[in-house]
């Protein structure tokens, strides 16, 4: 990874549309370089995919749950069941296994708080939970997919 790679990505992380040629310009190499260049990205897993981002609150998402769980359940079996029920949940976008007092984090985007009464519905019926709390988004002061990429290696 060297500072052509650490461009390529920045540019493709604030828009993926952008054509090789384009790309090619910006960072100053030929567009056969370039292509070799994010061809060998996408194969060694530092571009994972490439996707569009949708706006949800045109889409009718317009509320943001961070749900916290706490559980007694810590075996192997009771994880897999878990995780596996959680990403069948399609408003839950990212779940995360943490260390502290909250075992699970959640972030849940639903069109209002009727949507998330049946999303905490669903999943208190895939395993038994000790506790689930739920926050509510007021307010996204900041929102972005891009990693900083300074601590590439």
């Amino acid at each position: 990874m060297d500072k052509k790679d650490r461009a390529i990505l920045a540019l493709l992380q604030t828009d993926a549309r952008l054509a090789v040629s384009d790309i090619a310009e910006r960072v100053s190499l030929s567009t056969t370089a370039c292509w070799k260049r994010v061809q060998r990205l996408h194969e060694q897993g530092y571009i994972r995919q490439q996707v569009c981002l949708l706006d949800s609150a045109k889409l009718g998402l317009g509320v943001t749950v961070f749900v916290s769980i706490k559980t007694s359940h810590h075996d192997l079996q009771w994880l897999r069941r878990f995780a596996l029920g959680v990403r069948d949940l399609p408003e839950v976008v990212e779940f995360y296994r943490m260390s502290g007092d909250t075992d699970y984090l959640l972030k849940v985007v639903v069109p209002d708080i009727a949507g998330f009464d049946l999303v905490y519905k669903k999943l208190i019926q895939i395993v038994e939970l000790f506790d689930v709390s739920s926050s509510f988004a007021m307010e996204e002061i900041k929102y972005t997919t891009a990693l900083p990429l300074n601590y590439a290696t």
